[in-house]
């Protein structure tokens, strides 16, 4: 798929040096066609890092499309150079005029904390509000998924007893609805949180259906009945390496972490981790993308 993007976004080389097909803006002005409009807004700490795991992601449909990267002007993150977010990232106000195809709400790592207490929820309030009227249809991924839950059906998060990190077993539920065509019966899917929504307030809400579940994470994916919100409870765009990173890095705070489950080989953190999503986590972009954005949304918005 050809992605389009800024020429010197550093994520694009990396990108292509997977051989994966990005395009920059001078040769999509030449073609005559209309790219979907895909908005991310990356609230995650490490932003390039998450830039290229959700481009990657996004890589494996025909559709073009043209990313525009958002963060929050209420908070600025100290893990991603200030240089990078005024050179390939926009705020809400300067595209709250906008219409958009897509929105990704990534994950953050805020999750402990009450909604209210996060510096930047009424920022991402008006975001979630004005996304209603303004995009076809928005995928919350992990603390995102939480926040989106919250706001749009009032169901609130509640603490583990320990933190969910790890590769989990999932069945899928719904296998008739596209979002999750070309799945297993059974898939793996990457978790890294201390939070959930419960299963049963999921499924009390008349206005979601679940369509996948893991006996150990709960609920990984649910949506409302028009698919103009999604929510997946995972983090399905982790790359190999990334829950080994997080998991050095705790341990090197000195805090009381568990290995993550069904990810080292042995559960050694010395080994090299096993790569089991990929597959999945590309078949949900493509499937979202194709389905929930492009079949639903205006060739012209207006």
């Amino acid at each position: 798929m050809p992605i389009k993007v800024q020429s010197d976004l550093p994520a694009k080389k990396i990108l292509e040096e997977e051989n994966i097909f990005m395009m920059d803006e001078t040769r999509a002005l030449h073609q005559d066609i209309r790219p979907l409009q895909i908005a991310i807004l990356n609230l995650m700490p490490l932003k390039e890092d998450t830039e290229v795991q959700l481009l990657r992601s996004m890589s494996n449909t025909p559709l073009q499309l043209d990313v525009t990267f958002l963060t929050t002007s209420s908070y600025v993150g100290h893990n991603t150079a200030t240089s990078h977010l005024d050179k390939f990232y926009q705020t809400f106000e300067e595209i709250r005029k906008s219409k958009f195809d897509g929105l990704i709400i990534t994950g953050a790592p805020v999750e402990r904390m009450e909604f209210e207490e996060v510096t930047y929820w009424e920022e991402l309030k008006q975001i979630m509000a004005w996304s209603r009227q303004n995009v076809t249809s928005t995928l919350h991924v992990c603390w995102g998924a939480q926040a989106g839950l919250y706001y749009h059906f009032g169901l609130k998060n509640r603490e583990l007893d320990k933190k969910l990190s790890g590769i989990y077993k999932h069945l899928v539920l719904l296998r008739r609805e596209p979002l999750v065509r070309g799945f297993d019966d059974i898939f793996y899917a990457p978790h890294s949180r201390y939070t959930e929504v419960a299963k049963e307030d999921i499924a009390a809400c008349g206005e979601l259906k679940i369509l996948a579940e893991s006996a150990e994470a709960g609920v990984f994916l649910c949506m409302t009945h028009d698919g103009r919100q999604v929510f997946v409870m995972g983090h399905p765009e982790y790359d190999r390496v990334t829950l080994d990173k997080e998991y050095k890095r705790d341990v090197d705070k000195g805090l009381a972490i568990a290995v993550p489950q069904n990810y080292y080989p042995n559960d050694d953190p010395k080994n090299r981790p096993l790569l089991m999503w990929r597959a999945h986590a590309n078949a949900l972009y493509t499937n979202w993308i194709n389905y929930l954005v492009y079949q639903n949304t205006p060739y012209e918005w207006g």
